[in-house]
């Protein structure tokens, strides 16, 4: 299975592919379908995506300043993301002069569109897209710490399982159960004092099989 992971994307892409974003969804979401997809791979659209991930919302005014574009610009894409089921009206602030807007998550685990060349290329656009916001993420982390401090939060880890194809899939479906347990915890209280916005990236993939000689 590959989970947002870089491989060698023109030759290895084509076994199974599992992409999620599971802001406020289950792992278990149906599968965005061609159309979604097509919608979604956009440029600006994702940049907008990435930055409603990481604020939790945002107005198109903030997101035209944050990405240099104009707030019509942003207007519209929201708009088509939205008609995809990708963004939604943030109910954290409703009633103001602006419409806030939140990630809704989504899944991408319909291998079909990986194989159909209609779809394919939009398929890889959207892994790229997300291996980059996570290095940029994960550089932001790494500079933003305090070297004066003992706290570090945050943490990298990184591990190598000789596993069958099966037992991917049941490790993977067993982490996202932990993960889908503290999401919905997290949402059904109050956010405490000192509490902070996490990110948490989760890969299962093969290590690329060098040539042979």
């Amino acid at each position: 299975m590959l989970d947002l992971v870089q491989r060698d994307l023109c030759k290895e892409l084509y076994a199974k592919v599992s992409l999620h974003m599971a802001d406020g969804k289950s792992f278990e979401e149906p599968s965005i379908g061609a159309e979604s997809l097509k919608a979604f791979a956009h440029p600006l659209r994702m940049a907008m995506y990435e930055e409603l991930t990481r604020l939790g919302a945002a107005t198109a005014s903030q997101l035209a300043r944050t990405l240099g574009e104009s707030s019509g610009q942003t207007s519209y894409h929201l708009r088509q993301l939205a008609r995809h089921g990708f963004v939604e009206d943030d109910p954290g602030h409703s009633g103001g002069r602006e419409r806030w807007w939140r990630p809704s998550g989504f899944s991408l685990t319909d291998e079909s569109l990986l194989h159909d060349p209609a779809t394919g290329a939009a398929v890889v656009a959207v892994i790229r897209q997300a291996i980059a916001e996570r290095a940029t993420s994960l550089t932001a982390w790494l500079n933003a710490i305090d070297h004066g401090r003992q706290e570090l939060a945050g943490q990298l880890t990184s591990s190598t399982l000789v596993l069958t194809n099966a037992e991917s899939e049941q490790l993977l479906g067993e982490l996202g159960e932990l993960i889908q347990r503290w999401n919905a915890m997290a949402k059904s209280r109050e956010a405490p004092s000192g509490a902070r916005r996490f990110r948490i990236h989760l890969d299962v993939f093969p290590l690329a099989v060098p040539p042979e000689d």
